[in-house]
């Protein structure tokens, strides 16, 4: 029996995605141990080892992660050529793949997807939430949402939702058991909720300078407190529970501080910033689901602004 060289590739850069062979062949209808056989084919075939395997977990090997990077934008091009065919011209279907960061997915995506399934009903959206840097090409995505200060250069980047400003929030009861913070130095003091990227980093709280030699210089304090997460909601939550401070995007608690459930503070050191973009690599041809998705983002966003 021939091997399938592109079946095999496709089943590698699914199991690398999830990190687990019955996930992936779950996704390909087929059995654990078939596409276990597949990739050991695969590995014979290039002479290389490729997946670290162990009982809890799998992982890419150096050749492995080197191998991916090379192979996913071919196999990118592929399905998008495959994508282009079944469109029949220029209507928008298939699959479009986005990672977005749970902050900008409650604020920004969420409130737009079902109009927009309504309207491209032939579009199937594959949206993955990741507190990371994502690299789109190497994990088959079709588009991102980020902060614009933390994109590539080589990206195509569309702004959405205008700028944003962050904010350091707690509840009454907070500030009247500890007070209120009138200078970053003072959160040393605070129980504050600190944030968990995925890379594993904490994020410093960012602040910048609102008078004298310095004004408008950002700077970060490190702060403690009882909790540190990944996400973006039990931070929220810690916050109106009165267990410590939080600082977030002022969008994602909106509606708690204007009932009164939440106070901000030191809002003159945290002026506006550029805010969120949708990107993608730079190609020559954008896919009708992507130019459909980026318009219809794009009109939401300005509506809701």
């Amino acid at each position: 029996m021939s091997f399938d060289h592109t079946a095999a590739l496709r089943a590698f850069r699914l199991i690398a995605r999830y990190g687990s062979f019955t996930r992936a062949a779950a996704e390909l209808q087929v059995t654990a141990s078939a596409l276990s056989q597949t990739l050991r084919q695969l590995e014979d075939h290039v002479g290389a080892r490729l997946l670290h395997r162990t009982t809890r977990r799998v992982g890419l090997t150096e050749a492995g992660h080197a191998f991916l990077e090379r192979i996913s934008p071919a196999l990118n091009e592929i399905d998008e050529a495959i994508d282009a065919l079944r469109q029949h011209g220029d209507r928008p279907a298939g699959t479009l793949r986005i990672a977005v960061p749970q902050m900008a997915l409650d604020h920004l995506l969420a409130p737009s997807i079902a109009s927009f399934m309504r309207a491209w009903p032939e579009v199937k959206l594959d949206i993955q939430v990741e507190n990371r840097l994502t690299d789109l090409i190497a994990e088959g995505f079709d588009a991102g949402i980020r902060l614009g200060e933390r994109l590539a250069r080589d990206m195509v980047a569309i702004p959405l939702g205008g700028r944003q400003r962050a904010v350091v929030v707690g509840s009454p009861a907070y500030f009247a058991a500890h007070g209120r913070p009138a200078h970053p130095r003072d959160l040393a003091a605070h129980d504050c909720v600190r944030f968990r990227f995925s890379s594993n980093a904490i994020y410093r709280w960012e602040f910048a300078h609102p008078a004298g030699a310095s004004k408008g210089q950002w700077f970060e304090i490190d702060v403690d407190g009882p909790i540190t997460t990944n996400d973006p909601t039990m931070a929220i939550r810690a916050a109106l529970d009165g267990l410590a401070l939080a600082h977030m995007v002022e969008p994602s608690v909106r509606e708690a501080l204007a009932d009164g459930r939440l106070a901000s503070v030191l809002d003159d050191w945290l002026p506006p910033f550029d805010g969120f973009y949708l990107y993608y690599p730079s190609r020559l041809q954008v896919p009708p689901k992507l130019r459909a998705f980026i318009e219809h983002l794009r009109q939401h966003t300005a509506t809701r602004r």
